[in-house]
């Protein structure tokens, strides 16, 4: 199989033009020609960035504190599966029984 046509293709794909994300929530502040607007609107946009990283970092703290409730669970069965092989080795075998 020729690898040129594949090279090609591969050549236009990466120089295709990225498109821009919008975020839902900020505003287009670049449209306002009044000073003043377009301050309020930057302000209102901080505010809103503001709010959505408290929110993630309150959401990231819950889950870290989910995660160290189920380490410490797990640390204490680890315990307690330890504790009970230590004992079975400890403990003498009995003679198998006849039947």
């Amino acid at each position: 199989m020729r690898l040129g046509p594949k090279l090609a293709c591969l050549a236009l794909l990466s120089t295709s033009p990225a498109f821009a994300q919008d975020i839902r929530g900020l505003e287009v502040c670049t449209a306002e020609k009044q000073m003043d607007r377009r301050t309020s609107c930057l302000q209102s946009n901080v505010e809103f960035l503001q709010q959505t990283l408290d929110r993630q970092q309150r959401d990231a703290q819950k889950r870290l504190a989910a995660a160290e409730a189920e380490i410490n669970l797990l640390k204490a069965k680890l315990t307690t599966i330890e504790a009970d092989l230590k004992a079975l080795k400890t403990k003498p075998a009995e003679p198998p029984k006849k039947p």
